[in-house]
């Protein structure tokens, strides 16, 4: 190629690849300045930003139409970015951004009602008058006055907040939008824990207590209770009064074929979720086909601890009563398990430089989810701040300890933590990716790489001497499994609530009540369930194909890496980024 040739190609690269780091600088300020409580969570909520430590986004129908017109416009504007002139990581930021845009484009432009994580405004899981509150106790910090008044603004804007959600339900049960009627019950219900005299809020006390642990003079429990009593109740009672006015409205189908365009809606859910083409019918199928080789392995176990009587399910029931696992159902039981759980943590960290050339560098702490909030809440991570300065948290759900038998904890442990969810959300942002990359995660990916972490613990030998943390592995593995068949189930072959109930405690051997909370929680978040175990599924594949193309120049420390390093992106992206690898490897 002539030099002038040259030149040129590798000033084109270099103007695509400025023009784009403006572009990703442009959308991630328009994102925080979209949700001040995304600032508060990465730690941003300082300097220019200060003033955002006291608001919540907004969530009326004007503010959604003018997001989906945002993204609308932010989509053309990335496809004017010459994607044939980027290479390297710079190729794969554009692939990722633009797979997220196009998703919600297309979404908000087919359907006239939420696409996002569920196609309900306020559910038994989803609403803010659920997640806020947690949102106050866990991200917003307090250490100054400034940061207390903060709270304060910020539980005024509570109210605002569901008075909107209000308006947005209205406006879809117009379209015929309407949660089934289990889970308008599971959402007052948990309304009614939150409708509290202010002396027994946690919303008053978590200010308060902070305040003064920290020593910030004030009658903050007086002002908290002021706001609350107020603005956060009245608010609350208008919107129990909605759910409740629904009740009539309400059918007891479960799955969201019954939506307008329900069947479509559907299908786009499960590929934006599994960032895969595959339809209902393929991931119902993978689901069976797992559940049967899972099957196969937890009888062999079962039987190394004399356990050969009945189906695995059954099996697994006689093992989640087996006193011999459980802790006390006391605040002392319960604190010896996370005690033991941080211990194994410990052990699992002493080793991570096996299996891992890049560490994290956030510590991990293990805290259990409040009394107040743990009717409603599960076992999850949250990421620590972008700074480090926030730890990561593993947030355990005691509520009771019968529902946490010790055999079943180190696989959930290894999901959350290390080498899971903390390992791989703190390398994405420690990464030298841009800051919308950092932040951003791909279900599929994120949790294919946590049920990913439970096997590689496995193979590491955690399970090695104790056959009964195995079946807890498997167990787990057999409830993912099972998510592809029940969520496949309710949404395109329309089961209903209790069919799909019955059919995952027949997988994994889960009490049925058990089983029916993880179902109604699958039938408002539809597709959400499939993206573990096929996120997986894809990582292992990826894996044995770099092993058979390298051979003996496979290095598990490298290829985890180059996993990592890339930051959470579409399992078609990540297809490419390993296929880069290889190649770089083989040269």
């Amino acid at each position: 190629m002539p030099l002038a040739g040259v030149g040129r190609a590798q000033a084109g690269t270099e103007n695509a690849q400025a023009e784009l780091n403006r572009t990703f600088d442009d959308f991630f300020n328009q994102s925080l300045d979209n949700s001040p409580e995304q600032a508060t969570s990465l730690g941003l909520d300082k300097g220019v930003r200060a003033a955002q430590k006291f608001k919540l986004h907004k969530g009326s129908l004007a503010e959604i139409e003018r997001r989906k017109a945002e993204t609308a416009s932010q989509l053309a504007r990335l496809r004017r970015i010459d994607r044939k002139a980027l290479t390297g990581m710079a190729a794969v930021n554009y692939d990722c951004v633009l797979y997220n845009l196009e998703a919600a484009d297309q979404g908000n432009r087919r359907f006239a009602y939420p696409t996002g994580n569920s196609p309900y405004v306020i559910s038994q899981i989803s609403g803010a008058y659920q997640s806020t509150p947690d949102f106050l106790d866990s991200q917003h910090t307090i250490a100054t006055r400034e940061d207390c008044e903060a709270y304060l603004s910020r539980l005024s804007e509570f109210a605002r907040v569901m008075d909107e959600e209000c308006e947005r339900v209205r406006h879809d049960v117009a379209l015929g939008v309407i949660a089934p009627d289990f889970c308008i019950s599971g959402a007052l219900s948990q309304m009614g824990s939150l409708h509290a005299s202010a002396d027994k809020s946690t919303l008053v006390s978590s200010l308060a207590d902070r305040a003064k642990a920290k020593g910030i003079d004030g009658d903050w429990s007086g002002q908290a209770s002021a706001v609350f009593e107020q603005k956060v109740l009245p608010a609350l009672e208008r919107q129990m009064a909605l759910m409740e006015s629904l009740k009539g409205k309400a059918t007891h189908e479960a799955g969201v074929w019954r939506l307008p365009d329900g069947e479509a809606y559907y299908a786009l859910a499960l590929q934006t979720r599994t960032t895969t083409q595959m339809t209902p019918a393929e991931v119902h199928k993978l689901g069976l086909e797992v559940s049967v080789e899972l099957t196969a392995r937890a009888d062999v176990l079962f039987r190394k601890l004399g356990m050969s009587q009945g189906t695995v399910a059954q099996r697994y029931s006689a093992l989640f009563k087996d006193p011999k696992y459980l802790y006390p159902n006391t605040d002392a039981g319960k604190a010896k398990e996370v005690g033991d759980l941080n211990a194994l943590v410990q052990a699992m960290q002493a080793r991570l430089a096996e299996s891992f050339a890049t560490l994290p560098k956030t510590p991990l702490e293990i805290r259990r989810i409040p009394a107040a909030t743990e009717q409603s809440s599960s076992t999850h991570y949250t990421g620590g701040s972008l700074d480090g300065t926030r730890p990561g948290i593993y947030w355990l759900n005691l509520r009771d300890t019968a529902e946490a038998p010790f055999w079943d904890m180190p696989t959930t442990t290894f999901h959350e933590g290390v080498p899971g969810h903390h390992l791989q959300i703190t390398l994405q942002r420690q990464a030298d990716l841009p800051l919308i990359r950092k932040a951003a995660g791909f279900g599929a990916y994120a949790e294919g790489w946590a049920l990913y972490s439970e096997q590689l613990a496995q193979e590491m030998g955690f399970y090695k001497d104790h056959p009964d943390w195995e079946l807890g592995y498997i167990h787990d593995a057999l409830l993912r499994s099972g998510r592809l068949v029940t969520d496949t189930g309710l949404h395109g072959l329309r089961w209903s609530r209790e069919k799909a109930s019955q059919a995952l405690a027949d997988i994994d051997g889960d009490p049925i009540a058990l089983a029916q909370q993880e179902i109604e929680r699958y039938c408002v978040t539809p597709g959400q369930a499939c993206s573990y175990m096929v996120g997986k599924v894809s990582i292992l594949r990826l894996r044995q194909k770099a092993k058979a193309a390298l051979g003996p120049k496979f290095d598990i420390r490298q290829f985890h890496d180059t996993i990592l390093a890339a930051g959470s992106m579409p399992l078609t992206v990540l297809g490419h980024v390993v296929d880069t690898y290889i190649a770089s490897r083989r040269a």
